[in-house]
């Protein structure tokens, strides 16, 4: 006859089975899942001046500031095993030596992007329709619909940004990034499951899971700017993403 430890070690065992056999097969039953993600990627504007691209930077070097727009529409990566999105847009450029030193890249925007029932995250992204409303919450069903990232019948995943300042400025090792050529700004995402692997942006088809159609934009650095350029042009924004688009 079995004692209630040993019991209680066979139930917490049978258990731990079926929760982790459930929870494979949720993970794997997202390949059901139809992907279609989309985004429409363009530079605004690039400008490259000298000067201490951070506040803890020692020496004055020459640095990026790139603005762009972005049109994207990542909802069909949301499934019932989606807890949220990471979102990030960077910016590879030829090193100083490209037959020896590979290309470099840097990001200089991220967001995160949860699902409806996941919560809120001091870098989520905004919807445009509730960044633009400054009302003060009056009761408790306001302020927790102020917590929502989006606003009620709108589908996580639509992302619109215009003219949007980047959080993350570009600078390189060597000091100079002015008039290099063959840059690209890209976007690329990490969906974060509840159970299972990570899974990262990819432009091509597996299955019922297409690749991204757009998403990039090529662009040259410009020349290096000498101090005509007004310090308010170079901030970057940090904190919620509350963007300036149009709601959709």
């Amino acid at each position: 006859m079995h004692n209630n430890l040993t019991r209680i070690q066979n139930v917490f065992g049978f258990f731990t089975s079926v929760a982790f056999a459930v929870a494979a097969v949720i993970a794997v039953s997202v390949v059901l899942s139809a992907q279609s993600p989309s985004a429409s990627l363009q530079l605004r504007n690039v400008q490259v001046v000298k000067g201490r691209p951070h506040y803890y930077s020692t020496k004055r070097e020459e640095y990026a500031h790139v603005k762009f727009d972005l049109d994207a529409d990542l909802s069909t990566l949301f499934n019932w095993n989606t807890k949220q999105i990471f979102a990030h847009i960077t910016a590879s450029y030829p090193s100083s030596d490209p037959s020896s030193i590979p290309r470099s890249e840097a990001i200089i925007w991220d967001a995160v992007i949860p699902a409806t029932n996941a919560p809120a995250h001091p870098n989520t992204y905004i919807h445009p329709s509730l960044s633009k409303s400054s009302a003060r919450p009056k009761t408790k069903a306001d302020r927790l619909a102020a917590q929502k990232p989006y606003p009620p019948g709108k589908e996580p995943g639509i992302l619109k940004l215009a003219s949007q300042k980047p959080k993350y400025q570009i600078n390189d090792v060597s000091g100079r990034i002015a008039e290099r050529a063959n840059a690209t700004l890209t976007l690329h995402w990490n969906v974060q499951p509840w159970v299972g692997a990570l899974v990262w942006d990819s432009r091509r088809t597996f299955g019922r899971w297409q690749g991204l159609r757009g998403g990039m934009a090529g662009f040259d650095f410009p020349a290096l700017k000498g101090t005509e350029v007004k310090k308010e042009e170079l901030r970057t924004e940090t904190g919620g993403e509350r963007n300036r688009g149009s709601p959709a």
